[in-house]
């Protein structure tokens, strides 16, 4: 009887935690919103120039808002077991490729280069869209953290059916203590540096659903400046 009142308080006490982190994510770019809406009801006659940056600044944090919506929907199937996977083959160093180009604007901004090594060509088998939102996860987080103009390093290597894959930067080093929780949901190693993904803490535990689904693991070894996540992926092979 005290361990299952123990357990319901615990429930209880997680639903509170979940709560709290839903309002305090959504409040923010929703605030934006209606104050940027408010100017534009109340200013009838500002000038073009005023009008088109309110609308501007006000739809990029709607945008953030749909997007936390979008991630706490996405959790939310892992948690239920809604996936089905649609695997097929795919070219690891060409999707890899796609998803740097994507952060271009980010990596000009803060000067910050990436390479991509791959001694072979791997080939591994999984649901293309689900991986790459895995890796984008991943990648996202080494953008956001790397020091400016440093290099973010993606390394593939094949080993026993597996394909590993390695994204390094050089930035902050993430404790020892927030290590142990980083995959986990809503957790935020630090308030002032989850504010550079504009994300709700989510995105590394999405990824590691996503792995996990394939049969993979991700882990994560960081000192001395320099962060490394680790993919394993099965069911690889070299392309020939």
């Amino acid at each position: 009887m005290e361990q299952q009142r123990a357990e319901a308080e615990l429930a209880e006490q997680k639903r509170d935690e979940l709560i709290l982190y839903l309002a305090h994510d959504l409040k923010t770019p929703l605030t934006s919103v209606i104050g940027y809406l408010s100017i534009l009801d109340e200013n009838k006659g500002m000038n073009r120039e005023q009008r088109e940056k309110c609308i501007r600044v006000g739809l990029d944090k709607a945008m953030r808002l749909e997007k936390l919506i979008n991630e706490f929907f996405e959790i939310t199937r892992f948690r239920q077991s809604e996936i089905t996977l649609s695997k097929t083959n795919i070219d690891l160093h060409y999707m890899l490729i796609q998803l740097v180009d994507e952060f271009t604007p980010q990596l000009q901004a803060s000067h910050v280069e990436v390479e991509i090594l791959m001694a072979e060509d791997v080939q591994i088998r999984g649901d293309a869209n689900y991986l790459a939102r895995a890796f984008q996860n991943v990648l996202k987080n080494a953008v956001a953290y790397s020091d400016r103009g440093s290099v973010i390093t993606i390394s593939v290597y094949y080993q026993k059916e597996n394909a590993i894959i390695n994204v390094s930067n050089t930035g902050d080093t993430i404790l020892p203590e927030q290590q142990a929780h980083i995959f986990e949901k809503f957790y935020r190693a630090d308030e002032a540096r989850q504010g550079n993904t504009g994300g709700a803490g989510l995105g590394l535990a999405i990824a590691k659903n996503i792995i996990v689904l394939h049969g993979g693991t991700i882990a994560v070894e960081s000192q001395e400046r320099k962060t490394t996540f680790t993919i394993t992926l099965p069911d690889a092979k070299i392309q020939l």
